[in-house]
């Protein structure tokens, strides 16, 4: 295969042909653009290659069969499947994102998928706002045991509580405000 490639179908059909070297091509021309895209919203270039092969390998396997019908160029296909990789990943993580910087067009990999990131994404916005406004310190109790994971042993010692039935009493508290607030946040949205 030569290095010019000039059309996302050479592309399909030597990926078809198991013409390995065409994925040197997808590297140089498209790799680019998605290690931008995940430095800008929390990641590092080596996320940047993990995420990028693991949507060059979706790729390939829907290449691989006949039936899969590409309904855009192989640039914006990537950057799709990589970003929404990407969103999922953080989320795992349990990071704090705040606005994420798109810079290019995407397009949607399963509108019903789409639907319910979107969902997600406006719960997760509507939960931060929520914590933002409990107050210490239970928004400190709260991060503690669901973020950082402490056990209720190690929450009672830090907050000076008796014991961790104590602790635990706390933390249902905390919940209990988190939900009103929680819910607060839904009404104000819906008037």
């Amino acid at each position: 295969m030569s290095e010019v490639v000039s059309s996302d179908e050479e592309i399909i059909q030597a990926l078809r042909n198991n013409d390995d070297r065409v994925l040197n091509v997808l590297y140089k021309l498209y790799f680019g653009s998605i290690n931008h895209f995940i430095i800008t919203n929390s990641g590092s270039e080596d996320d940047a290659k993990d995420i990028f092969q693991e949507a060059v390998i979706v790729f390939y396997q829907n290449i691989k069969d006949q039936n899969f019908e590409l309904n855009c160029k192989i640039k914006t296909y990537l950057y799709s499947v990589s970003r929404l990789m990407w969103l999922k990943r953080i989320k795992k993580a349990s990071a704090v994102v705040g606005k994420i910087t798109d810079f290019e067009g995407f397009i949607s990999i399963d509108d019903s998928e789409a639907a319910l990131m979107e969902e997600r994404e406006m719960q997760f916005s509507k939960m931060s706002a929520a914590l933002a406004e409990l107050g210490e310190p239970c928004k400190t109790l709260i991060e503690d045991f669901y973020v950082k994971q402490l056990s209720m042993s190690q929450i009672s010692e830090k907050f000076g509580y008796t014991n961790a039935d104590n602790a635990k009493t706390q933390k249902y508290k905390c919940l209990m405000r988190l939900k009103k607030l929680f819910f607060k946040q839904e009404e104000r949205l819906h008037i």
